[in-house]
């Protein structure tokens, strides 16, 4: 099969196209013939070097779209359209970023597929961890307000959608002026231009604070978050848009404002009881069919240009879910 292997860290140019044996799956595996997936910022840091416990040559991917090719533990029907999702992937063990991907079943869920393969692949973990962080941790009511900070991840873009449609009201923030409209157009109530702090303007459009932050950017901008926050408020972080993973001279009682809470969510490491992730995938296929829920698909490139969507995902170009096809 083909696959992009980095052998060593650095820049995209370290994604090489090679050809490989294809994976065969034992019991308790899958073998996924992959059509699609979206790029996760995690993969570009992993793949800069920053992720201690992953060891090269390693095939990246924490996530894919595609259909079972075979499943010795007799799990999964030749042919189900299926996501495949962290518990590893790209990680400990191979990811999706080949023609073949072989998988734990229990990182496998069976979908009734509704949308084509595009669509799909913007939706597992951008809308795991934003479902994730806003209902499991958040846990918002209808009414209360969200502050999303990095508003034009797909992570934010989700969480926007899904907030909404839970009666939230929205404020989102970005860089760039120019991504103000786009925001909006998604359903943001208000948004923020981020030059680093950004609390006094919340302040001002919400008396006191918000009632929750799912904080994206990371730890440049937590300790902002945080004062934007309204105290027994809870911020989530939940990305590192910023690329910064932690915080020189973090002394809590100093910088957690009283009453504020701090916490994370994962994706990756967050457990789910039975089939409910796989419940969840399904419900989240089934609301952007509906019309529910949005995805927002920024750019799609083919395969063979893994590397060219590396670079744009680099240069923090998108707004919305990067994602690569196999078809």
């Amino acid at each position: 099969m083909k696959a992009a292997i980095v052998r060593r860290a650095g820049g995209p140019e370290v994604l090489e196209l090679s050809a490989v044996p294809t994976p065969e799956p034992q019991p308790g595996q899958v073998l996924v013939r992959v059509k699609a997936f979206g790029l996760n910022r995690g993969e570009l840091l992993t793949r800069q070097g920053h992720s201690p416990a992953v060891q090269f040559p390693r095939i990246l991917g924490l996530e894919c779209v595609g259909t079972v090719e075979t499943a010795p533990g007799g799990e999964f029907a030749p042919g189900t359209v299926v996501f495949a999702l962290s518990g590893g992937m790209g990680r400990t063990f191979d990811g999706s970023y080949a023609e073949f991907a072989c998988v734990p079943a229990t990182s496998v869920f069976a979908i009734d597929k509704k949308l084509d393969w595009v669509q799909l692949a913007s939706i597992p973990v951008s809308f795991v961890t934003a479902y994730g962080a806003l209902h499991d941790v958040l846990d918002l009511a209808p009414g209360q307000t969200l502050l999303v900070r990095g508003g034009t991840s797909s992570v934010g873009l989700a969480a926007i959608s899904i907030a909404k449609a839970q009666g939230l009201r929205v404020l989102a923030t970005t860089r760039q002026e120019g991504r103000r409209a786009a925001l909006l157009a998604h359903g943001a109530d208000d948004v923020l231009i981020d030059g680093g702090s950004v609390a006094p303007a919340v302040r001002e459009l919400i008396a006191g604070g918000v009632h929750g932050t799912l904080e994206l950017v990371g730890t440049s901008t937590l300790l902002d978050s945080l004062r934007a926050t309204a105290p027994r408020g809870t911020v989530c972080m939940a990305g590192i848009v910023g690329n910064a993973w932690s915080m020189d001279g973090f002394t809590p009682g100093e910088m957690i404002p009283t009453g504020v809470r701090l916490t994370y969510f994962s994706s990756v490491t967050t457990p789910f009881e039975g089939n409910s992730r796989g419940t969840r995938l399904q419900h989240f296929v089934d609301a952007v069919a509906a019309g529910r829920y949005r995805t927002v698909v920024d750019r799609v490139f083919p395969f063979a240009e893994i590397a060219a969507a590396h670079r744009w995902m680099e240069a923090s170009s998108a707004i919305g879910k990067i994602v690569v096809t196999l078809e």
